[in-house]
């Protein structure tokens, strides 16, 4: 979701990660990955504007995501 509302493709995302495109497709799979990749990821998808809603936080009740304005 975050991917898709940065309008970003998976060697974008890869390349702000320090990643590589395969490592960003398991990801979006939900395949397990190191937590410093995870980390890696999320900071990058953060630097661009995302922010990372938790549970409760917004109105389907289950996590999510904005862009920051």
């Amino acid at each position: 979701m975050a991917r898709a509302a940065l309008q970003i493709g998976v060697r974008d995302l890869a390349k702000a990660a320090m990643v590589s495109t395969n490592t960003i497709t398991r990801f979006e799979r939900g395949e397990p990955l190191r937590e410093r990749t995870v980390n890696d990821i999320r900071a990058a998808l953060e630097s661009a504007g995302v922010i990372f809603l938790a549970d409760g936080e917004t109105t389907t009740g289950g996590p999510g995501v904005r862009l920051r304005e």
